[in-house]
């Protein structure tokens, strides 16, 4: 199972469009957006913890669907209630943060039903969220879900699914970085969890190792506040 591609769809691999300046340090990336007791968006950005924070999610997209931002219990789009982000999201570019946007999710209403659907959705999301900020940008960063996939995740003190897994994405995907999708928690997912001195000490060596390593991704900021995962593990990451 890890030495070829066909557990790409069960991976729910997110390829996110970002302009990344080089560095010799990983990131942290973390989803917000699910969770009305995860804090505002400019105070996870100004935790000082993260390089990247994805809103999640939207939702219901394709097959001639308006398309719909679903932020839980943060705002509601439909009214209008969501228009506040902007500033928040001006916070968050002010210190170097990219904020990010997320298509899909668990649940929803989604599809791209012909090549004018798809068209449509890319036409929406740069007029809705994008603009001329990629006029120059690459889509350069692989964000890979190593939690609620067995096959690949680490379990049980053994980590060998999960590096034979991360070994075959970085040598089939063209990409510049890839990154290492965690839960910040036990209750954040149903397997996957690495407690923090085991990623540090044993799971980051390893995969830094294989190359194209660009950092991890915590899902997510509720949970990440909760169990302090990210200030336990940015020094090493």
């Amino acid at each position: 199972m890890a030495t070829n591609l066909k557990w790409a769809p069960v991976l729910a691999l997110l390829l996110v469009a970002a302009m990344v300046g080089s560095t010799s340090a990983g990131n942290i990336a973390v989803y917000w957006g699910q969770n009305g007791n995860e804090g505002t968006l400019a105070d996870t950005c100004n935790s000082g913890l993260y390089a990247y924070v994805i809103l999640a999610f939207l939702t219901t997209f394709g097959n001639g669907q308006t398309p719909v931002l679903n932020l839980a219990g943060h705002c509601d789009p439909g009214s209008g209630g969501c228009t506040g982000l902007s500033s928040d999201i001006q916070t968050c570019q002010s210190q170097g943060i990219k904020v990010l946007l997320s298509i899909g999710g668990a649940t929803g209403s989604y599809g791209l039903s012909s090549t004018d659907d798809a068209n449509s959705v890319a036409d929406y999301l740069w007029n809705s969220y994008l603009g001329a900020a990629l006029q120059t940008g690459q889509f350069d960063n692989v964000w890979i879900q190593f939690y609620n996939n067995p096959g690949c995740a680490y379990a049980n003190g053994d980590d060998t699914n999960l590096v034979n897994a991360w070994s075959t994405w970085t040598s089939s995907v063209t990409a510049g970085s890839f990154y290492l999708g965690l839960p910040a928690s036990t209750q954040a997912a149903g397997s996957g969890y690495i407690e923090p001195g085991t990623l540090t000490g044993t799971v980051l060596p390893a995969i830094k190792g294989v190359g194209k390593y660009g950092g991890i991704m915590v899902w997510n900021r509720f949970y990440d506040v909760q169990n302090n995962y990210s200030a336990q593990v940015k020094d090493s990451v």
